[in-house]
């Protein structure tokens, strides 16, 4: 294994609380990159040196070698940055996906997420950017909040708000020429699910990926009666364990595609692994809000 992230999902797994659970004794890590060090001997669509990723992932990759059969492996270009081949089948393919799945969606069509800054968000609003798709950005208040619009925006942000700026009677009043957003994305649950559906168009959709605030969903009846809303769920894994798994290759492929041409960018800090436990506290939120922690072997 050449790098592995720490993705809350990783945490989830070791503290015994994420739905699907490897039996113990266990290796912590979901995904990464790796680079093949030697091969079986009736191994025929890898070499020596070769990068590849694990697809679907899979639990072990906290380590500084795995042995699996060839079909598990998926091969990358070495020109790549490391810290994106080695995060790409988790939180951007779940972006795309759920871009996809829920509500077709065509050029000019508007989205709303909150949870903007997560690697999830920033995919989010520039792949829609490509498909020709407006973006509703919704922050957390912090300090900084308006450095961090502005690099939301130079990722293709269309419009980001602060949760308390949609302290206003009609948060659609803000959407100056926009269309109203036909789907929205939530990954904090509480308050700022709230303003998602406020946002929503007759008829709109919301797609719940994430609960970081820990607090519920809170749906007035009018938004059922009067507006008809949906709200779905999305999870990868079930994805993983489907026959869909298969057509998540091209999108791999896809998506690493748009990274190689400057189209798909996100904050990470690669970080050696004798700092492991720096970056897992970082990763815990202990230190306040980081980049995603990608560990290099």
């Amino acid at each position: 294994m050449l790098a592995a992230p720490i993705n809350p999902s990783d945490i989830n797994r070791i503290e015994g609380v994420y739905p699907v659970r490897p039996p113990v004794p266990a290796i912590g890590g979901y995904e990464g990159v790796g680079e093949v060090h030697s091969l079986g001997s009736a191994v025929s669509g890898l070499s020596i040196g070769d990068w590849v990723i694990p697809f679907p992932p899979s639990s072990g990759t906290w380590q500084n070698y795995i042995v699996k059969e060839e079909n598990i492996w998926h091969k990358v270009s070495k020109n790549i940055p490391m810290e994106y081949a080695a995060t790409i089948t988790v939180n951007p393919l779940s972006a795309l996906l759920m871009l996809e799945d829920f509500v077709k969606l065509k050029s000019g069509d508007t989205i709303v997420q909150n949870g903007a800054t997560s690697i999830v968000g920033q995919s989010i609003i520039q792949l829609a950017k490509v498909q020709g798709v407006n973006n509703i950005n919704i922050i957390r208040d912090r300090p900084g909040s308006e450095e961090v619009k502005e690099r939301l925006k130079k990722l293709g942000a269309d419009m980001v708000f602060t949760e308390s700026q949609l302290n206003v009677k009609n948060v659609k009043s803000l959407l100056d020429d926009l269309a109203e957003p036909v789907l929205g994305f939530n990954c904090v649950g509480g308050n700022a699910a709230s303003l998602v559906l406020k946002f929503l168009s007759q008829g709109g959709t919301m797609v719940t990926y994430g609960g970081m605030s820990k607090k519920p969903i809170t749906v007035s009846t009018s938004s059922f009666i009067f507006k008809d809303l949906s709200l779905r769920g999305f999870w990868l894994q079930k994805i993983f364990s489907s026959e869909r798994v298969a057509d998540c290759r091209p999108m791999i492929e896809y998506l690493l595609k748009l990274v190689e041409s400057g189209k798909l960018k996100y904050e990470m800090e690669l970080v050696p692994f004798h700092d492991f436990s720096m970056a897992l506290d970082k990763a815990l939120g202990k230190l306040g809000s980081q980049p995603k922690q990608v560990i290099k072997f």
